[in-house]
């Protein structure tokens, strides 16, 4: 059997820069593997904790300035959310994509062809919203946390912008130069962010118990304000929406699931070891997470007044970092500045990278990025430039930017619980759909009220979208002309068909493949010969390419040899005709040294019908394609394969 393998990156210049921004895929493939180094779960737990526990720096006091006296109850609504919700649905999802695929590949593989491709574009405009602002809000809370610092030199005030930008652009120097001890780094980094959380979460709880009235005053007030328990409830499950940036690290989660270590019994299929590491990690850190928003909302409820929580208010935007001042002294208080800085800022790197995850597993593929996009250095070039642009927008705003955070996670969460959903039903696992229906239903009810009360988030997304899918279909179209082939394999029929070609040339006549009678294969060879004057002893070979999703952009070609009717046939399943025929005649001419010729009849109806046509469903104007695919492909014409249409 013969192969060959076409190259997922352009081949190195001679440039020195372009041969450091193209050396380091962001992915392993076939042609450049790359051993993935795994940890403990738990060290992987930290990389996603970055993201997740990084939101403690201001969480609570967005959950004081949305609910008020509320707080502590509409917390408790997202803890029950977090633990019966989020969670089995994304330890459903772990179990099902343990590549780290996520619930967009489980979406993918629900909806066939150009349906499903338009529905993870869409969904990928959300996961770019999501991980973006993630990457820029971090990043604005760091920079707010290191002004409102009392050693801060007073020429940073106001400077919350170009502070942002420093620390998107240190991130970026990170990926850049080779993001290889990120576990290591966030190990570190959640522990004595979380320890030092603790220190102050614990004294803030022994002053409230210290002053005695504290709880009592909050219970008063939250009865004067709102009176009933009913209407209490009611009032925090309908902010619940606004605190949707305490669910964020569920998705990162199942992202870094390739890094977690498995088990000596795991096999590709079944990795069951990975699976159960990713269990460990999602649960451990839900419960961690749940624990500590509690707590957050809690002492900072009671122990803040609400005008500090107000915009230009000391406790705006950094409540724990208010009460570890206030408590524990500047100098612990800075020590709680310097790490909640560190952790926000790494933040952005497993925002980061899930995008470099994200982006390579699907545009490329879909033939909608430039190739480039599978290296990393590029993707995260762009990225950065795109987050300094959201910072600009923005102004470094960190409550603005969390309707827009929001929307992306709780986006991603409602396709999560849909995707379970769907994958239960399908393996008629009743009391399993049942319960991820409730919790999708719970999600898509959230995602409505947080895009109804705060259409920026939405209008930020739908940007993201659309731009996406521009960007998209303008790359599917200046690509169409490449070779798609990611692999070629001739079976051993295939490969004695062209082997016993003896005069300098191989004949191919192309030929459709629902045409199968004994008559149309004559009535082709026939008009062959009439055209292209080859003697009736020519033995030439039909080739017959079969779309089957024309959607797909990259595929691998496995070329059987079929005899029918006395005729040879060559047969092949792909995406598209013309870029397929091109890609199997170079293939037959490097392994045989001999020069193929096609022979196409031409295509009737409009040529520029016929053009979208091939874009849109591989097939259309295929003589001048398959010439114009051969012509990018080799540029020496004594080398390329002849292309002759009658």
């Amino acid at each position: 059997m013969s192969s060959t393998s076409v190259r997922p990156l352009p081949a190195p210049s001679s440039k020195r820069l372009e041969r450091w921004l193209l050396n380091e895929s962001s992915q392993p493939t076939a042609h450049q593997p790359e051993p993935e180094r795994t940890q403990p779960w738990w060290k992987v737990m930290c990389l996603t904790g970055v993201d997740y526990f990084s939101t403690l720096g201001y969480q609570p006091a967005i959950a004081a300035a949305a609910a008020g006296v509320l707080s502590p109850l509409a917390t408790l609504i997202l803890v029950a959310v977090t633990l019966f919700a989020a969670l089995p649905v994304y330890k459903r999802v772990a179990a099902e994509s343990p590549r780290g695929e996520g619930s967009i590949a489980m979406l993918e593989k629900l909806l066939p062809k150009w349906r499903g491709k338009i529905f993870v574009l869409v969904l990928l405009g959300f996961a770019a919203t999501s991980f973006l602002i993630t990457m820029t809000l971090s990043a604005a809370d760091a920079s707010a946390h290191l002004i409102e610092n009392p050693f801060a030199p007073s020429w940073l005030q106001g400077q919350e912008i170009l502070l942002t930008v420093v620390f998107l652009g240190l991130l970026s120097a990170v990926f850049l130069r080779g993001f290889r001890e990120a576990i290591g780094i966030a190990v570190a980094l959640v522990a004595i962010f979380l320890l030092l959380n603790l220190c102050v979460v614990v004294v803030a709880a022994v002053r409230i118990v210290e002053q005695g009235g504290l709880v009592g005053n909050w219970w008063s007030a939250l009865n004067t304000q709102h009176g009933n328990p009913l209407v209490m409830v009611g009032l925090a499950v309908l902010i619940f929406p606004r605190l949707a940036l305490g669910l964020s690290g569920f998705e990162t989660g199942v992202v870094v699931m390739p890094q977690i270590d498995g088990r000596p019994g795991d096999t590709e299929e079944n990795p069951a070891g990975r699976i159960d590491g990713a269990h460990k990690l999602l649960t451990s850190a839900a419960l961690i997470m749940s624990g500590f928003l509690v707590a957050s909302s809690f002492v900072t409820t009671l122990l803040i007044p609400a005008e500090a929580f107000a915009e230009g208010g000391p406790a705006n935007g950094r409540a724990l970092a208010y009460l570890a001042h206030l408590y524990l002294g500047d100098g612990f208080g800075t020590a709680y500045d310097i790490s909640t800085i560190g952790i926000l800022w790494f933040a952005g790197a497993s925002a980061m990278t899930g995008l470099l995850n994200l982006v390579p597993r699907y545009l490329p593929r879909y033939g909608m990025a430039p190739a480039w996009a599978k290296a990393v250095r590029p993707l995260v070039l762009v990225i950065t430039l795109i987050a300094i642009l959201v910072t600009f927008f923005f102004k470094a705003d960190v409550e603005a930017q969390g309707g827009a955070y929001a929307t992306g996670v709780l986006a991603l969460i409602t396709s999560a619980s849909v995707a379970v959903t769907l994958s239960a039903r399908r393996k008629h696992q009743r009391g399993r759909t049942i319960g991820f229906g409730i919790a999708a239903a719970v999600f898509v009810l959230t995602t409505a009220v947080n895009m109804v009360e705060r259409p920026d988030g939405l209008k930020i997304a739908t940007c993201f979208i659309l731009g996406i899918i521009v960007i998209s279909f303008v790359s599917r179209s200046r690509r169409a002309f490449e070779l798609r082939a990611t692999s070629i394999r001739l079976d051993e029929t295939a490969l004695s068909f062209v082997s016993s070609q003896d005069d300098g040339e191989i004949l191919l006549i192309a030929h459709e493949p629902k045409r199968l009678s004994s008559s149309a294969y004559r009535h082709k060879l026939q008009h062959a010969c009439a055209v292209s004057h080859f003697p009736n002893t020519a033995k030439p070979l039909f080739i017959e390419v079969t779309v089957d999703d024309s959607s797909e952009f990259e595929t691998e070609l496995q070329v059987r040899g079929v005899v029918r009717h006395g005729f040879r046939i060559l047969e092949v399943h792909s995406s598209n005709v013309p870029n397929t025929i091109a890609a199997v005649m170079l293939h037959i001419r490097d392994i045989t040294g001999l020069m193929p010729h096609v022979y196409f009849r031409w295509t009737e109806g409009d040529p520029v019908a016929n053009l979208f046509k091939f874009l849109f469903t591989g097939e259309g104007e295929i003589a001048p394609v398959t010439r114009e695919v051969l012509r990018a492909a080799e540029p020496d014409v004594t080398k390329r394969p002849w292309v002759h249409v009658g």
